[in-house]
């Protein structure tokens, strides 16, 4: 059985497989320290691609210097290998127990974003003793209220039909406010992850999916954080969500963009940290104390914060790997933090901007 490692090097992201249900090869990430924070899976997604983006791995960053955050690939998506069969909520709860069984999690919190959150919901519902907090973030309850039925119908067969097409007008939905290279970017992601036969069959999963019945016995200490304009997931099914869930807390959000990734991040990781019990660290401020970083150490800090090892450091600017590790360890020292996950936290706060290299 695979445990989480005490000695991964800060925020390295670890990529590895277990078994679900039936045979099915299930990809999982792994990234920080600390309790176990696991995101059930969404809609589709790729462990790596995903990660390839900024944003994605900035948003993570702050969770990541407090939490293990554990992620994985839906089957027929990404690294994880297909289902035997078409997949229902009953999929995604067998997925989800599979990895959190193969890690040795006895107790753990669950962060649900947008399909997520109905998993994320069921599971705490199904099996109470290991959830110690829900966090649920443009979620819902009940697939039909996402679109009428023929809008849900004719998006569906769009993505069958035209992946192509489909995955451009779903990219104007989760990302309205951001620019065409953010856009393209995700489109290719979409079209990256899986076929058009498996993202139709997922979407239809996404209307299908309901647990309204279960929400006033969610016995889990619970958040929900809703953008008021999302595009996605309308805000009254997030506001619906935490009203009918006993003690649940709402925050509402500003924006339009799904993604939490996307638009204000900072809003929604704080709101995260703080139901956590992990309120964010601020990043000192540049200046004789703890004194600013050379112009190698931001190159450096930028490095650690995309999860990168001394030795791939020392690979990428062409220096000794003992090097690379003087350079961590005086980065450390300047910022005032103890680990490689609080520079990437750091970093990914915006804290090295005025001196960040191009």
């Amino acid at each position: 059985m695979g445990q989480l490692r005490s000695d991964d090097p800060g925020p390295g992201r670890q990529v590895r497989f277990c078994t679900a249900a039936g045979g099915a090869r299930v990809a999982y990430a792994e990234v920080g320290h600390g309790p176990p924070l696991v995101v059930p899976a969404a809609w589709i997604g790729h462990l790596e691609l995903s990660w390839q983006d900024p944003a994605v791995r900035d948003f993570y960053a702050p969770l990541a210097a407090r939490r293990t955050v554990v992620q994985y690939d839906k089957p027929g998506c990404g690294l994880s290998g297909p289902w035997p069969a078409r997949q229902t909520l009953d999929t995604d709860l067998e997925v989800l127990r599979a990895v959190v069984d193969h890690l040795g999690l006895e107790r753990f919190d669950l962060l649900g974003i947008s399909m997520g959150a109905p998993v994320a919901i069921a599971f705490a519902t199904r099996q109470p003793e290991r959830v110690g907090r829900l966090v649920l973030y443009g979620g819902y309850a009940d697939g039909h209220q996402l679109a009428a039925a023929e809008v849900r119908a004719a998006m569906v067969d769009l993505v069958r039909a035209h992946w192509g097409l489909g995955s451009d007008v779903l990219a104007d939905v989760f990302l309205p406010d951001g620019s065409a290279e953010v856009r393209a970017q995700f489109t290719r992601l979409q079209r990256g992850s899986t076929s058009a036969e498996v993202a139709a069959d997922l979407l239809a999963h996404c209307y299908e999916i309901r647990v309204a019945e279960l929400l006033d016995r969610v016995p889990t200490p619970t958040l929900v954080l809703h953008r008021r304009d999302d595009r996605a997931i309308p805000y009254r099914l997030g506001r619906d969500l935490a009203a009918r869930i006993p003690g649940a807390r709402l925050v509402t959000l500003s924006g339009r963009s799904h993604f939490p990734h996307a638009g204000d991040a900072a809003a929604v990781v704080d709101g995260i940290l703080e139901f956590l019990g992990e309120p964010r660290e601020r990043p000192p401020p540049p200046g004789p104390r703890p004194g600013p970083l050379t112009d190698r150490q931001l190159e450096v800090a930028a490095l650690v914060a995309e999860g990168r090892t001394n030795r791939q450091i020392a690979e990428r600017l062409g220096i000794e790997e003992r090097s690379a590790e003087g350079h961590v360890e005086r980065i450390r020292l300047r910022l005032g933090v103890t680990s490689r996950a609080q520079i990437a936290a750091w970093w990914a706060l915006g804290a090295g901007d005025e001196g960040r290299p191009e």
